[in-house]
């Protein structure tokens, strides 16, 4: 916002002209002209006047009464040596040129302010934008500080992590050289293993075809028993029945010799005990049989053991009848 005036236009035409009165009471004055006008009347004389003002608006207003001193003062001058009305003629021209140029001078002066306004308004723009840019190029310059000091902190861990990056190298080539290695120590230990299972399977196919023969030979042993158990089962059979027969004649020899009854009895009794002892035995050799014949898995070779039968007992009635005999 522009400041308040301290002097008016009324004032400054007023001072001008009382310095330009002073001036032409010069004894050798002479019509006014810019450059007279500009001797005796100056921005900064009329504002040490004035005691007061914008230099900027006294300036303007002392072009402007400038201008119309200039040209009142050339209405008076003469053209001497010419008719008065060739004169007045010359006279008309000279001022239509002048007041023509002085108006082309006054518009081009108010070009010119008006310019030189811009100019001051653009300048200060230009300031505000300079500082601005100012401003910018100092956030800028601490940008680029901070990102140089980021820079030189990821160039510092690039480094390290290259070096890291060297040191897994080494450890990665490190591991190959051991993977190489254990792979060989896999194989080998494979090879061993398929040795050893190929050892293994040899050794079981032996061990099996021993054990099948063993066990057509327990087989073939226990049908020799079996037929030999069945053997003495037979002629266990055929005793009892001579022993049965042995008791129906005594039975008959004790009906025929009632007298001797007593001992007949107990003979009887001898026999039948005789008797039960033989059927228990033949029951025990059958039990025996069955119990053999029923398959064992067999764990080692082993020898069956031969059983040998029991002998027969003397037939108790054998006292009695050399007795009776």
């Amino acid at each position: 916002m522009a400041r308040p005036a301290a002097v008016s236009a009324d004032q400054i035409r007023t001072t001008v002209l009382t310095m330009l009165a002073e001036a032409e009471l010069d004894p050798d004055h002479a019509p006014p002209t810019s450059e007279r006008f500009r001797r005796v009347v100056s921005v900064r004389k009329l504002r040490a006047r004035l005691g007061a003002g914008d230099p900027a608006m006294l300036s303007r207003t002392l072009n402007t009464i400038e201008a119309e001193v200039v040209r009142a003062g050339l209405a008076q001058v003469a053209i001497p040596g010419l008719p008065d009305p060739i004169a007045e003629q010359m006279r008309a021209l000279w001022q239509a040129a002048v007041t023509v140029q002085l108006d082309e001078v006054v518009q081009m002066k108010a070009a010119a302010t008006e310019a030189s306004e811009a100019a001051e308004v653009a300048r200060h723009d230009a300031d505000l934008r300079v500082e601005l840019l100012r401003v910018e190029l100092a956030d800028l310059r601490d940008q680029i500080s901070t990102r140089d000091t980021a820079l030189a902190t990821v160039r510092a861990e690039c480094r390290a992590a290259a070096d890291r990056m060297a040191e897994a190298d080494r450890a990665a080539t490190d591991l190959r050289a051991g993977l190489a290695s254990a792979n060989a120590a896999r194989d080998a230990a494979n090879a061993e293993h398929a040795a050893a299972v190929a050892a293994v399977h040899a050794r079981y196919e032996g061990l099996s075809r021993q054990l099948l023969q063993e066990t057509e030979h327990q087989r073939h042993a226990l049908q020799a028993e079996r037929e030999r158990m069945t053997e003495q089962i037979a002629r266990g059979q055929e005793r009892v029945a001579a022993l049965e027969g042995l008791r129906d004649r005594l039975l008959t020899e004790l009906a025929s010799e009632r007298n001797a009854h007593q001992h007949a009895a107990a003979e009887a009794a001898a026999l039948a005990t005789v008797a039960a002892e033989h059927r228990a035995l033949l029951e025990a050799v059958h039990a025996t049989t069955h119990r053999q014949a029923k398959p064992a898995p067999v764990r080692h070779r082993k020898t069956p053991a031969t059983s040998t039968p029991a002998a027969p007992p003397s037939p108790a009635g054998a006292p009695a009848r050399r007795k009776g005999q």
